[in-house]
Formats: C-alpha cells, structure tokens, sequence
C-alpha cells in the first residue's frame, strides 16, 4: 500500500493561515496519458519529493495506477487549473500484504497537490474527500485507506476533516512509522 504524501511544513502553515482566500472551486476530471507531462513537472517540486520521495518510484506507481482498470486517477482542478493528482486504487493491485485493520475489498488513495502556488490545505481536503466520494459511488469498495507519516501531523488533520478516521499505527516501507486512516463505506455498518 502506498502512502497518502502531503506536502506542507509546520512554518508553510503558518503563511497559509494568514492568507485571505476567496473561495476556490475544487473538481476532479480523469488524468489522461496527456498529463503525465504536468503530473511527471509536479514531481520534481521539493514539496511533493518530501512525501513521495524518487521521482522514479512515484512515477512508476502513478503509471501502475494509470494502467490499471480498477483505479481512479484525476487530475485536480481549481477553477479550472490542473493542481494536483490523486487516486484511488484496489488494494490488491500493489501486490503488498494488506494490513490486518483494513478490510478486504478496500482501496488506497494518494494525493498531492503539485502547484506551489496553490498547495493550501482546503484544496486538498475538498480533494480528497471528492476522491472518496467518487470511490463509493462507482465501485464497491468497502473503505478507502490512507497511509500518512507519523511526522506530517497537517496531512492527519486534513484527512480527519475529509472523514478518514486512525485505524492503526503501521511500518510504510517509504514512511517509517504511519498512520492507517480510513473511511468506510457510508451505511456499511448499518444493519
């Protein structure tokens, strides 16, 4: 499984609070063979290198990804502008052992935001929970799944606010120590 990698320090949040922003709008639209020019320019950014770490290991999951029929990949979208990526993936197509609290049939997400102009933490957020939404309308995952590191604290909180809730504390082979938060199928549980 690999790990949700955000992309904001402690000091950036700081700047990004005293920011006034007027309302974006936030959209998802298929990512295409055509953007792995902008998604392959969005890996060289410091800010996405910290969470995804080579270029050569990020791209190769985005391709897997891409290449494969059970996975929602998207380009995100301010306004009309191309952002970030994110997807969404069945966990059985990274071929890993599936962590104990995570059920069978779900699927993994990452996402960054790419563009240093526009890596605020409400962009991310509607993103993700647009991905999540997504995922449970047009497939029948049981949860989508998270891994984020234990050191990026903004990233848990956001992920928190977009409806994933600790799971666990797992070893992420790119992250050391991580959290696993998850998000269940809404009405999965009801009787």
């Amino acid at each position: 499984m690999s790990p949700l990698r955000m992309l904001y320090k402690p000091d950036e949040l700081a700047d990004m609070t005293q920011m006034n922003h007027t309302p974006a709008r936030v959209t998802l639209r298929a990512a295409t063979p055509a953007d792995r020019f902008i998604i392959r320019r969005w890996l060289n950014e410091s800010h996405v290198i910290a969470w995804w770490g080579s270029k050569a290991s990020a791209e190769a999951e985005i391709a897997i990804a891409m290449d494969s029929p059970s996975a929602l990949c998207r380009i995100i979208e301010v306004d009309g502008t191309s952002i970030g990526y994110g997807h969404a993936v069945d966990v059985g197509v990274w071929g890993s052992t599936r962590p104990a609290e995570l059920p069978a049939g779900s699927f993994d997400a990452d996402i960054f935001v790419g563009s240093s102009a526009h890596k605020d933490l409400n962009s991310a957020e509607t993103a993700l929970a647009l991905l999540r939404d997504e995922v449970f309308q047009s497939t029948l995952a049981v949860a989508l799944a998270l891994v984020v590191s234990v050191k990026d604290e903004a990233a848990v909180r956001m992920a928190e606010k977009a409806g994933f809730r600790w799971r666990a504390v797992v070893q992420d082979p790119g992250l050391g120590a991580a959290w696993l938060l998850v998000a269940d199928r809404p009405n999965r549980h009801a009787a």
